[in-house]
C-alpha cells in the first residue's frame, strides 16, 4: 500500500509534471494498479537501505551539520599554540594602536622590533645594518646598548635582540607617530612588535595591562612567536578530515590505522613457533624445511633458547620480541639446508611483523593484500589520537572546546553548549546565521528521537532505523511543504539508545 501504491503514484505524477526533456533522463514509471487516487501530494520514499560503510562518513557529514560547524570554527574560532597552549591572535596595525591608546595618559612605552628570538650567534653584521638604517639603540638580553658601541655577543649562547624603534608617552595627539612606529617594527621583525610598558594601567580593568612594567607582544600573523609555529588563514577546509589541508597526515583523516596484530598472527599461544605463526609461513614447517623454520631455529640457537616442543606462551618475552619485531642491528648466523645444498649467511633479522608490513605495502596482488589484512586490526592513530585532524586544526577553539571535543558531545549537549556561548558583539553578528542553522538542524534530529547520537559517530555503526530517521530529519530540514513522506519502520532503534 505505502510503497507500491502511494509512493509509486505520487512519484509518477511528480515526474509527469516535469518537462519532456527532464523526463527522458528519469525513465518510464508504471502506474499502480488502482482506479484513481485524489489529493495525492508529491511523494518521497525514506526506506531502510543499508547505511554507508565509508569510514569517512559520520553523522555530522551525513546531516551536513558538520559543514556548518566547520564554517563556524573558521569564522569565530580562536587559535591556540598546539605546543605551549598560548592564545594566538592576529591583529591589524589599527587594532594594536587602539589597544595602546587605551593606556592611561602619561604612560611611557617603548616600541621594540624583536629581530632575534632565542637564537645563537654574534649578529655583528645584523646590528651594523640596523645602525646604517638609522637606529640608535637595541636591547640585547634585557640590556639596552648603543648600536655605535663595541658590542660583544657570545655566539655559543641563545640571545634575544630587540631594536628600539621609538620611545613614546601616551597622549591624545600621538596616534599618527605611534602608527608609523608600529609599522616600522612589523616591517623589520617579521610582523611582530614588542611594546614595553612602564607603570601601565588601562581603562579596562580586566586587561592584563593593569600590571606594571608589562611587555605586550603583538603579531600580524596567526603564529606562535615562542614556538615558531605558523597558522594559515582559518578556513573551513582546515577542519575537514576529508581534505588534505585539515586531515591528520598519518591516518589521512580516518582516525585509525590498520596494523599487524600480534594476537591475530599468533592466535593460539599454546602452540609452538613451528605451527603457531601461520602468517609467516610457519604452517608449512611440518611438510619440510622452510625459510621460516631456518630463521626461528637460527635465532633460538643464537640466544640459547629451546623452541622445539615449547609452547609460545612459555618462551621468554625478550626472545619472542626478537622473533616478532626483529633483532635491529644485531647480526645472526643463519644456515639453510635444501636439496641444492647448504647456504650460510649472516645478517640482522627483520622480524615477522615488519616483514609482513613490508610485504603488504609492496604487493600489487589483491589476493595477497586480502591475505595480509586477515592479520591486521584497526588501531587508533597515535598522531591525532583518533581525532582525524591536524594538531593545528585541533588547537582552534570556540569557548573552551575544539571541533573534535564538540562533535564528541551528544546532540542535546551540543545544542545547549552553542546556545550558551558568550561571544563578543562582532562575533555574535558573524555567527548569528550559522548558529541559527546549526540549532535548527540539531532540533530536527532531536525531534526524530536521535538526541543521544554524537556527530562524530561513524555512519556505518548506525542501525537501519537510525539511518532512516537521519534522512527524515534532513528532509524535514529542507522546509518543503505539501510533501508526502513514505517511511519504512522508522521507529527501530539500536541498543546504543538503551
Amino acid at each position: 500500500m505505502a510503497f507500491d501504491t502511494l509512493y509509486a503514484e505520487g512519484q509518477r505524477r511528480y515526474v509527469e509534471s516535469l518537462s519532456s526533456y527532464a523526463r527522458q533522463f528519469l525513465g518510464l514509471m508504471e502506474k499502480p494498479n488502482v482506479e484513481s487516487i485524489d489529493g495525492l501530494s508529491p511523494a518521497i520514499s525514506i526506506d531502510q537501505k543499508t547505511t554507508s560503510k565509508n569510514p569517512r562518513s559520520t553523522v555530522g557529514t551525513v546531516t551536513e551539520i558538520y559543514d556548518y560547524i566547520r564554517l563556524l570554527y573558521a569564522r569565530i574560532g580562536v587559535p591556540y599554540c598546539p605546543n605551549c597552549g598560548k592564545k594566538i591572535e592576529k591583529q591589524t596595525i589599527d587594532q594594536v594602536v587602539d589597544n595602546l591608546m587605551e593606556l592611561e595618559i602619561g604612560t611611557k612605552i617603548q616600541i621594540l622590533a624583536p629581530v632575534v628570538r632565542g637564537r645563537k650567534g654574534e649578529f655583528v653584521k645584523l646590528l651594523e645594518n640596523f645602525a646604517k638604517e638609522g637606529f640608535v639603540r637595541a636591547r640585547i638580553d634585557g640590556e639596552i646598548i648603543e648600536l655605535t658601541d663595541d658590542i660583544e655577543i657570545d655566539r655559543k649562547k641563545k640571545h634575544n635582540i630587540e631594536i628600539i624603534v621609538d620611545r613614546l608617552v601616551i597622549k591624545d595627539d600621538i596616534r599618527s607617530r605611534l602608527t608609523e612606529s608600529i609599522e616600522t617594527a612589523f616591517k623589520y621583525a617579521n610582523n611582530l612588535v614588542l611594546v614595553s610598558v612602564v607603570g601601565a594601567t588601562s581603562s579596562r580593568p580586566q586587561d592584563e595591562c593593569a600590571n606594571k612594567n608589562l611587555e605586550l607582544l603583538f603579531s600580524q600573523n596567526y603564529a606562535c612567536p615562542d614556538c615558531n609555529i605558523s597558522f594559515e588563514e582559518l578556513s573551513p577546509r582546515m577542519f575537514s578530515f576529508n581534505n588534505p589541508f585539515g586531515a591528520c597526515p598519518d591516518c589521512l583523516g580516518i582516525g585509525y590505522l590498520m596494523k599487524m596484530d600480534e594476537d591475530l598472527i599468533i592466535p593460539d599461544k599454546n602452540k609452538t613457533l613451528y605451527d603457531g605463526v601461520k602468517a609467516f609461513g610457519a604452517s608449512t614447517m611440518k611438510k619440510g624445511d622452510t625459510m621460516a623454520k631456518m630463521y626461528f631455529e637460527s635465532i633460538a640457537k643464537h640466544y640459547g633458547v629451546e623452541i622445539k616442543g615449547v609452547p609460545i606462551k612459555k618462551l621468554p618475552r625478550e626472545f619472542l620480541n626478537k622473533i616478532l619485531y626483529g633483532t635491529g642491528t644485531e647480526r645472526i648466523d643463519f644456515e639453510y639446508q635444501s636439496a641444492a645444498g647448504v647456504r650460510k649467511f649472516t645478517s640482522p633479522f627483520e622480524g615477522v611483523i615488519p616483514t609482513l608490513d613490508r610485504r603488504y605495502r609492496e604487493t600489487k596482488s589483491d589476493g595477497m593484500r586480502n591475505f595480509y589484512e586477515m592479520y591486521m586490526s584497526n588501531s587508533r592513530c597515535e598522531t591525532c589520537n583518533g581525532a582525524r585532524l591536524k594538531k593545528e586544526s585541533l588547537a582552534v577553539k570556540i569557548g573552551t572546546k575544539n571541533i573534535e571535543e564538540l562533535t564528541n558531545m551528544s546532540i542535546t549537549k551540543i545544542k545547549e553548549y552553542l546556545n550558551n556561548l558568550q561571544l563578543s558583539k562582532t562575533k555574535t553578528m558573524i555567527a548569528e546565521q550559522i548558529l541559527k542553522e546549526i540549532d535548527a538542524r540539531l532540533q530536527f534530529l532531536m525531534d526524530v528521537g536521535l538526541e543521544y547520537l554524537t556527530l562524530s559517530r561513524a555512519s556505518g555503526t548506525l542501525s537501519g532505523g537510525e539511518a532512516q530517521r537521519i534522512r527524515l530529519a534532513t528532509q524535514i530540514g529542507s522546509g518543503l511543504t505539501g510533501v508526502l513522506y513514505i517511511l519504512d519502520e522508522p521507529s527501530i532503534r539500536t541498543s546504543s539508545k538503551r
